[in-house]
């Protein structure tokens, strides 16, 4: 996530709280908490939310079939009631639950299910998470333009949906739980239209009340959810526009509970250091990479050894201490506490004079010049301010281009718009735990499509086949030998440098001492970057 999540630089990461009292029998005013960012949200649709900052959101509005144990990597039903899988590894049987609602009113029912996953494949939708289904049946179709259909999904009664893949796939019970494959009412979508991303409609345990955009959203507790007991918060309202310095201010006076985009890097030494804030700042990994992307469409990078230039000029070390020491350089996209990670690949190292040689022999030896995006939220523009020096070092000219969020997102998501993208606000945070997530989305050519993800627009074709093959063994004996496939084709990434890995960050966020939360949720892997079903107030 980005997804991710993601999906960034998440100080303020993944919050999610597990409270000891609802909000439903708290006095009054203490069932709701305020939450800052510095920038809008784009949408709240969950087929083309992709952010780390709306997925928390989205996830909010919206359940799937599957969702995780809250603070763990443990899948659980969730719209579901239970699954069988059949010997073949084939077909997924899901019995549904009955009687839960979405917030128009009506029962939520098995062509439901049928509809969203449809609508997300459709290339209509421009969905960046469509590539993500690819191993149900009717995908190569329906992808296509030839059907509006998935062959591969069928309503077998109203609660009951039946899979049917066109080859195994480990990782599909956790493709059920993305943000992507989350259930919308047909009638709602068709009701908004492209505007339905505003007035989002699910059967989540919280409801958008108002969205007044460039101030605030506010989303109410849905009382007929139904999960019992959750949610624990009357209302989360959610400001906008808040630069990070401020609410953290606003934070310490007690007027903010959450500070979305974390502890600004310029007070984060002085909160380290503060005995007040000693039981309210919360740190652990994370599965998260930082990166540049070099996008293979557009020259010089469509030249492999500028692209392997530029990894050799990036002073990682550097970088890490830019961000007060809370990461650790990486050397390859998948993070160390990723199955898959190789533990003996040692990547790029740094060196100048090296960089300069492949340039040269690139034909660059007079120089190149380019541009580098990055987004306006610190500290990603000094961040980028280090890439553009080390750049300069080797004889590259690198304009900065420091937009919102959003812009950058959109700018990646066109072939020819942006040659290079500093990730940071919006880097790699694993959507699901496991190393295909870090693939597909991000490198692989399903991904490289207008409005996706792989905004290196890097496509091999023949690594495309292993990844599908590694996917394929869905049979748990057959778990090492898929993972060492993953490590081999990782390490076969970086030969071909679409990358430049540049840290893998330790997650730190503050939160008000009015939260009531386990620290194991507040550093929760999955819901990214705040899991709000589960937060309470004391």
């Amino acid at each position: 996530m980005f997804s991710k999540a993601l999906k960034g630089v998440a100080l303020a990461a993944l919050i999610a709280g597990a409270g000891m009292t609802t909000a439903h029998n708290a006095a009054a005013g203490e069932g709701n908490i305020t939450v800052t960012y510095k920038d809008d949200v784009s949408t709240l649709d969950p087929a083309i939310g992709y952010d780390w900052q709306n997925w928390s959101m989205i996830k909010s509005l919206f359940d799937g079939l599957m969702d995780y144990e809250p603070g763990t990597t443990t899948l659980k039903p969730d719209l579901a009631t239970g699954y069988t899988v059949s010997d073949d590894g084939l077909t997924y049987t899901f019995t549904l639950r009955k009687g839960v609602k979405f917030h128009n009113g009506r029962e939520f029912k098995a062509s439901d299910v049928k509809y969203t996953l449809e609508r997300v494949v459709n290339p209509k939708t421009q969905s960046p998470g469509a590539g993500f289904f690819e191993t149900i049946k009717g995908f190569a179709e329906e992808s296509a333009g030839e059907t509006e259909s998935l062959s591969g999904v069928e309503v077998v009664d109203d609660y009951t949906v039946k899979f049917t893949l066109s080859q195994p796939d480990a990782a599909f019970l956790h493709k059920m739980a993305l943000n992507f494959a989350h259930i919308v009412p047909k009638e709602e979508v068709e009701k908004w239209g492209q505007d339905f991303g505003k007035h989002p409609v699910g059967t989540g345990a919280f409801a958008l009340e108002d969205w007044t955009l460039g101030q605030h959203l506010i989303f109410k507790a849905n009382p007929d959810y139904h999960i019992a007991g959750i949610p624990k918060l009357d209302t989360i309202t959610v400001e906008v526009g808040q630069e990070p310095v401020v609410a953290l201010l606003r934070l310490q006076r007690g007027e903010v509970d959450i500070a979305g985009d974390g502890i600004p890097p310029a007070k984060f030494l002085e909160v380290m250091n503060d005995p007040e804030y000693k039981d309210l700042v919360v740190s652990g990994e994370q599965l998260h990479t930082g990166y540049i992307t070099l996008n293979t469409n557009i020259p010089p990078f469509d030249n492999v050894k500028v692209r392997q230039a530029v990894n050799m000029a990036v002073n990682k070390d550097r970088i890490v201490r830019v961000i007060n020491g809370r990461a650790v350089p990486a050397n390859q996209p998948l993070p160390p506490l990723m199955p898959g990670y190789n533990t003996d690949y040692k990547g790029y190292a740094f060196d100048p004079e090296k960089a300069k040689s492949l340039l040269a022999e690139a034909g660059f030896a007079d120089g190149v010049e380019t541009t580098l995006f990055v987004a306006n939220t610190d500290p990603q523009p000094r961040i980028a301010q280090a890439i553009q020096q080390d750049l300069s070092a080797i004889g590259m000219k690198v304009e900065i281009k420091s937009l919102a969020q959003a812009n950058v997102i959109a700018a990646g998501g066109e072939a020819d718009q942006a040659p290079m993208i500093w990730s940071g606000g919006m880097a790699w945070i694993a959507d699901f735990p496991d190393p295909s997530n870090f693939y597909g989305p991000i490198l692989g050519c399903g991904g490289a499509v207008p409005g996706g993800w792989n905004w290196s627009w890097y496509c091999n074709e023949e690594l495309d086949a292993e990844a599908s093959k590694a996917d394929a063994l869905a049979d748990p004996s057959q778990a090492d030998t898929r993972i060492d496939m993953w490590r081999d084709i990782f390490t076969k990434v970086m030969a071909d440098a679409p990358w430049v890995p540049v840290f893998n960050e330790q997650r730190y966020t503050i939160r008000s001492p009015r939260l009531v939360a386990d620290d194991a949720i507040l550093v929760d892997p999955v819901h990214i970057p705040v899991h709000y079903d589960y937060i309470a107030v004391k």
